[in-house]
């Protein structure tokens, strides 16, 4: 019992760790390219903080070692459960990071093109998800593509933002790196090649640790008896989404709410396209009660967002709301 939770720590501390050394370096690359902070935030950084919930399903579905069925379930747990955290707690707590110095009544304000846009993508791919749920298996051509759609709408989404990107560095939008390069504390320069070395480095790190924490939650539900799923629905995004929540509460503290939200919601479209794109075709992808659950209440998270930004920002109070929805799945989930 102890190896395990030993393992789990360890491979959770090499998973952090990869990811900031990746956001980090991707930090740079958006300051060199000169690319907006929507940019950075929603594609950059939401895919860099978004890897330790993209690597852990693609190992449990694709790797080996395990029950199919276990790992196919841990699969789908990781996948749906990181945006349901993104869009609940996550949010709640950067709320809760300016609560004092903003009170409840106070706004948190991310450039607003970007923020709609995300979140409207986001809704899109997430309601098509859904869907597929209650495709059957035998209708397979349905199934392919549902999923290749999904794709599609995160290529097109990438597209949108990349051509906002220009107009919104001319309005004083840009991106700057707050911390040198990881790489240059070790006394190397910081350029694209440097950048690129610290990207493989983080990648492979993230690998190492993904399947060790893999592991470790096979071992948790055979030794306690709790489900699989469960634990991926609701232990492994606490985890994995550490970076996003971590990342986004220092963007919003500094005043940089466009990089904290984009963080958030960029990972929120990345995690609802191409993830779930994967687990339509890799994964049994039904509509269990616990997984329909969180699907609705992720939903309807997204929605509340969506609806307060048509405002003047982000009333701070007002997020409290997507806390409550978190603790109304949890409640729902463990005491049904």
């Amino acid at each position: 019992m102890i190896r395990l939770i030993l393992e789990l720590l360890v491979t959770l501390a090499i998973i952090l760790a990869s990811a900031e050394l990746f956001t980090n370096a991707l930090e740079h690359l958006g300051e060199r390219l000169h690319i907006s902070e929507g940019v950075t935030g929603s594609l950059f950084a939401a895919v860099g903080t978004a890897l330790p919930e993209t690597i852990v399903p693609l190992l449990a579905v694709l790797g080996g070692g395990g029950a199919q069925q276990v790992n196919q379930e841990i699969g789908v747990g990781a996948i749906l459960g990181a945006p349901l955290m993104l869009g609940t707690l996550s949010t709640f707590l950067m709320a809760l990071a300016v609560w004092r110095s903003r009170g409840t009544s106070g706004r948190i304000v991310p450039e607003r093109t970007g923020f709609n846009r995300d979140l409207q993508y986001f809704l899109v791919a997430f309601v098509v998800a859904t869907i597929a749920m209650f495709v059957p298996h035998e209708q397979r051509s349905v199934r392919i593509g549902l999923s290749v759609a999904l794709v599609l709408v995160y290529v097109v989404y990438v597209v949108m933002t990349f051509r906002a990107s220009a107009s919104l560095v001319d309005a004083g939008h840009g991106t700057e790196a707050p911390e040198p390069m990881f790489a240059s504390k070790l006394g190397l320069p910081t350029n694209l090649a440097t950048i690129g070395l610290q990207l493989v480095v983080a990648v492979g790190l993230l690998l190492i640790g993904a399947e060790g924490f893999i592991h470790g939650v096979r071992g948790v539900s055979t030794m306690w008896g709790i489900s699989p799923l469960l634990i991926s629905l609701l232990v492994i995004p606490i985890a994995t989404e550490l970076p996003e929540k971590i990342n986004s509460i220092v963007w919003i503290r500094r005043g940089k709410d466009t990089l904290a939200f984009g963080n958030i919601t960029g990972a929120m479209v990345f995690q609802g396209t191409l993830l779930p794109a994967i687990g339509i075709l890799l994964t049994p992808w039904e509509p269990r009660v616990e997984v329909l659950t969180g699907v609705l209440m992720t939903i309807a998270a997204a929605a509340w967002l969506r609806a307060m930004s048509a405002r003047s920002g982000l009333l701070v109070g007002a997020l409290g709301l997507n806390g409550a929805l978190y603790l109304l799945y949890l409640g729902l989930t463990i005491f049904r």
